[in-house]
C-alpha cells in the first residue's frame, strides 16, 4: 500500500533570497540533522544569464534502524538522489528526491517547493509532498514502514526549526538583506557590505531534509492563507495523543474558515484555528479535505468539522472518510445545514425542556446545562413525539457548533467542543419509562454518528441511587472516547476540591447549584396531560418531521428503473432537477411522449429480497412501447457515479408527457487514482450489488421565471432556486450540471 504525505503551506516571514541563504548553510552536512551524513555534487549546471541553477546530489543518510535489520539488508547508509532547481528570476526552488538504495524493493519519492508568498512578496512559502511504497523487504515490510514514517515525521517537524536557526545565525552576523537577482547581475560574483548588512549569494546547492518518503505529480504552487499567530495561541482544547501509525491509513475569519476549492491550508492557520497537530495528522486533514473537494459535489464541510471525524477514528483516513460521507448525505437529505433558520421549537419545549446555554467553562468552551432530573421525559415524549425531541437536540448541537466558532475568535485559540453539565437531582424511576429511554438511545445514536468529538467534558452532578441503572442502559451506546470525558459526582461532592470550581468559574455557577449566577434554564415540571397526543397523531407527526425534505428517495434495480412523470401544458416550460446518487452508478435519461403512460407500476422490493422503507420504484414506460415511435429521447444519456450531485434543466419544446428516468448502470471502479471514489467508500454499505439509490427533487418553471443555468436559477416561486444557489455546479451544453 502506498503511504502518502501532504504538508500544509508553511510560511517564513522573510524574503525568498534570505531564506535561500539560510537554506544553503545546511550543506554539505548539518549538525542539526544527525542522520544526514554527507552529500556529494554529482552534476551541476547554470543558465547563461545565471538566473537558473540546477544541482544533482547524492546524499548519504544514517537511518536509525535496528542493527539486525541493517545486517540483513547489508547496508550502513541509505543513499538518495536529489535534483534541485533554483530559479532566481521566478524566485522558486523545486526539490525532487528519490531513493537509490533498495529502489527495486522500496520506492520513496519527495517533492518540495519554496516560492514567494502570493500576497506578500517579502514572505516565503514552503510545501512538501511525499509517498512511500514498500513492495518487499525481506519480510520486514511493516517494520520498515514504521521506521520510515517515524523518521520522516521527525525530519518534517525539524524542517522549519532548522531554517529559522540559520536565519537567526545570519541575523547575528549582521546579514538582514539579500538583493534580488537582476539580469545584469553576475551569477559568479559574491560580495558583502557591512554598511548595508547585505549578502549576494553564489548558486545555492540545496538538499532535502528527509531520509524517507514519496510518486507524485509535480508540486503546484497555490495561494496560501496566512494568519499572524497570536502570542497566546496555545491549543488547550486539542491534545491529540493519537498514534501516528493510524494516521497513515488576518481578521477576515469568516471567509478563511469557509475556504475555497483551490486553497491550501497554512500551517499558522492550522495552529491558530484547529490546534496543534502532528505532521501526519496535518497530512490526513489536508488529504481528506482535498479528496472531498475533488469527489464530493455538494457543500464542503468546514475544516473543524472534517477534523472532528478524523479524531473520532484516530486519524484513520479510510474510517473517517466513510463516516463523514454518510453524515454529509444525512445532513443534505434532512437539510440540517438550515436547521437553525427553519426549526422553531414548540411552546411545550420552551416551557418544559430543562436545558439551555450558559456562558462558558474555564477553557472557553460553551457550557450547556441540562436539569435532567427536573425534566418530565414521559410528558415530553407523549406531547411531542420522538422526532420533535430529536430535532430539538439537533438544533442544540448546531447551535453548539456556531458557539464554538464564536469562542475561537473571542479567546484567540481553537475551541472545537463544548462542556455539558447535567444535574440529576430529582431523577427517579419514572425517568426509566421504556419509550423515553428508547427515544434517548435514538438521540444518542444520531448525535454520535453526526457530531463526533463535539463533547469536551460531561459533568454529571448529584447522581442518585437510580443512576447506575440508567447508566447501564445508556453507556453501551456511547463511544468509548466520549465515555472517558464523563465526570460523575454523587450528592454534594461537586462542591469540594476537584469539583465544579475546577472547571467553571465561581462567578457563573448557577444559583440552583449554590452559585450566585442566575440561570435562565426552565425549571421544568410535569407536562399537563391535556397536551398529550394520541399514538396515531404522534406517528403522523414523526413521519412528517423526519421526511420533511424537498427530496424524494427511489431505489433502482437491474431491469427495474425508476421513472417520474411530468406533464407539460405550455411549451417552453423549464423542467429542473437536482439529485444525489447515494448508492451505485445510474444512467439518467429524459423522454417525451404525446400520450400518457398507463397506471404506474410499482416494483415490489420484496421480489429482490430487499426492504427499503425510504425509497420507491416506479416504471411508466410500457414494455410494448417502441423508442422513436411511442416516445422519444430529448437529452443525451448521462452516466452518474455514486456520490455525485447532479443539477440540470431542460427547456421543453412541445407540450405532452415527459419522463425522467434513472436506470441501473454497472461500471467498473476507476483505477486511475490511488484514492477511492465515493462509490468505493460506500461500497461496504450496499445491501445488494444490483441496487442503486437516488434522492431527487424536480420542479417545473415557466419560461418567464427561468434565469439561465441552474447556478443562477432565480424564481420567487422556487424553493429549489435557493438550494441551487448554495451548491457549486457548472453547466454543460446540454444544460445538465454537476
Amino acid at each position: 500500500m502506498v503511504q502518502k504525505y501532504q504538508s500544509p503551506v508553511r510560511v517564513y516571514k522573510y524574503p525568498f533570497e534570505l531564506v535561500m541563504a539560510a537554506y544553503e548553510r545546511r550543506f554539505p552536512t548539518c549538525h542539526l540533522i544527525p542522520m544526514f551524513v554527507a552529500s556529494d555534487v554529482v552534476d551541476e549546471e547554470t543558465s547563461e544569464d545565471g538566473s537558473t541553477n540546477r544541482v544533482e546530489r547524492r546524499c548519504a543518510l544514517d537511518v536509525d534502524a535496528p542493527r539486525l535489520l541493517k545486517r540483513i539488508a547489508g547496508v550502513d547508509y541509505v543513499y538518495f538522489i536529489q535534483n534541485n532547481t533554483l530559479n532566481r528570476k521566478e524566485r522558486t526552488l523545486h526539490i525532487e528526491s528519490h531513493n537509490e538504495t533498495f529502489s527495486n524493493r522500496v520506492i520513496i519519492h519527495e517533492i518540495c517547493c519554496y516560492s514567494v508568498h502570493p500576497e506578500n512578496e517579502d514572505w516565503t512559502c514552503f510545501e512538501q509532498t511525499a509517498s512511500l511504497d514498500i513492495k518487499s523487504f525481506f519480510g520486514f515490510e511493516s517494520t520498515v514502514e514504521k521506521i520510515a514514517m517515524k523518521q520522516y515525521a521527525s525530519s518534517i517537524k525539524k524542517g522549519k526549526e532548522i531554517i529559522e536557526f540559520y536565519l537567526k545565525e545570519l541575523e547575528d552576523e549582521g546579514i538582514t538583506h539579500v538583493p534580488r537577482w537582476t539580469p545584469s547581475s553576475s551569477s559568479s560574483s559574491s560580495s558583502s557590505s557591512s554598511s548595508s548588512s547585505s549578502l549576494s549569494l553564489p548558486p545555492p546547492r540545496p538538499t532535502s531534509l528527509s531520509a524517507s518518503p514519496p510518486v507524485l505529480p509535480k508540486l503546484t504552487v497555490t495561494p496560501a492563507v496566512s494568519i499572524p499567530l497570536p502570542a497566546d495561541a496555545n491549543d488547550s482544547d486539542s491534545q491529540d495523543a493519537k498514534q501516528d501509525s493510524s494516521a497513515l491509513q488576518g481578521d477576515n475569519v469568516s471567509e478563511i474558515l469557509a475556504g475555497t476549492p483551490d486553497d491550501k491550508l497554512d500551517a499558522d492557520y492550522i495552529k491558530r484555528y484547529l490546534g496543534d497537530l502532528t505532521p501526519l495528522q496535518e497530512s490526513c486533514l489536508i488529504r481528506l479535505r482535498k479528496w472531498l473537494q475533488e469527489t464530493h459535489k455538494g457543500k464542503i464541510p468546514k475544516d473543524e468539522h472534517i477534523l472532528r471525524f478524523l479524531r473520532a477514528r484516530d486519524f484513520n483516513m479510510d474510517k473517517a472518510r466513510e463516516i463523514l460521507c454518510q453524515s454529509l448525505t444525512w445532513r443534505k437529505q434532512h437539510q440540517v445545514d438550515y436547521l437553525l433558520e427553519t426549526w422553531s421549537s414548540p411552546q411545550v419545549l420552551q416551557d418544559y425542556y430543562t436545558g439551555g446555554w450558559h456562558h462558558h467553562d474555564r477553557d472557553g468552551r460553551p457550557l450547556y446545562i441540562l436539569r435532567l432530573g427536573q425534566m418530565d421525559t414521559k410528558g415530553l415524549v407523549r406531547a411531542l413525539g420522538e422526532e420533535s425531541l430529536l430535532r430539538h437536540v439537533l438544533s442544540i448541537n448546531e447551535e453548539g457548533l456556531r458557539r464554538c466558532e464564536e469562542n475561537t475568535k473571542v479567546f484567540g485559540r481553537p475551541i472545537s467542543c463544548w462542556t455539558c453539565l447535567v444535574d440529576l437531582e430529582g431523577l427517579n424511576m419514572r425517568h426509566l419509562w421504556r419509550p423515553g429511554v428508547k427515544a434517548l438511545l435514538r438521540i444518542i445514536e444520531v448525535v454520535e454518528a453526526n457530531y463526533p468529538e463535539t463533547l469536551g467534558r460531561l459533568l454529571i452532578l448529584r447522581a442518585p441511587r437510580v443512576f447506575p441503572v440508567l447508566w447501564t442502559l445508556v453507556s453501551p451506546f456511547i463511544d468509548e472516547n466520549t465515555r472517558k470525558k464523563f465526570l460523575i459526582y454523587a450528592g454534594n461532592d461537586y462542591q469540594g476540591p476537584g469539583g465544579l470550581v475546577d472547571y467553571i468559574d465561581k462567578e457563573i455557577i448557577p444559583d440552583f447549584l449554590g452559585g450566585e449566577c442566575m440561570c435562565e434554564v426552565p425549571e421544568g415540571g410535569l407536562v399537563p396531560k391535556s397536551m398529550y397526543r394520541t399514538a396515531e397523531e404522534l406517528e403522523n407527526e414523526d413521519v412528517r418531521l423526519w421526511t420533511e425534505t424537498i427530496y424524494q428517495s427511489a431505489s433502482i434495480f437491474k431491469g427495474a428503473p425508476h421513472e417520474l412523470l411530468i406533464e407539460i401544458i405550455d411549451a417552453s416550460s423549464v423542467i429542473t432537477w437536482d439529485f444525489d446518487v447515494c448508492k451505485g452508478d445510474v444512467v439518467f435519461n429524459i423522454y417525451h411522449s404525446k400520450r400518457a403512460p398507463q397506471q404506474p407500476r410499482k416494483d415490489p422490493l420484496g421480489a429482490h429480497g430487499i426492504t427499503s422503507p425510504g425509497g420507491n420504484n416506479v416504471q411508466l414506460i410500457d414494455k410494448s412501447w417502441t423508442l422513436g415511435q411511442d416516445y422519444s429521447m430529448v437529452e443525451s444519456p448521462l452516466t452518474c457515479k455514486e456520490g455525485e450531485s447532479v443539477q440540470g434543466s431542460h427547456i421543453t419544446r412541445w407540450p405532452g408527457f415527459y419522463i425522467l428516468q434513472w436506470k441501473f448502470h454497472n461500471m467498473p471502479a476507476c483505477s486511475a487514482t490511488n484514492l477511492p471514489r465515493m462509490d468505493d467508500v460506500l461500497a461496504t454499505l450496499q445491501v445488494s450489488s444490483h441496487k442503486c439509490k437516488v434522492m431527487y427533487y424536480t420542479e417545473v418553471l415557466g419560461s418567464e421565471d427561468f434565469r439561465g443555468s441552474m447556478t443562477s436559477l432565480e424564481s420567487s416561486h422556487s424553493g429549489f432556486s435557493q438550494l441551487s444557489a448554495a451548491t457549486t455546479s457548472s453547466q454543460s451544453s446540454s444544460m445538465i450540471s454537476r
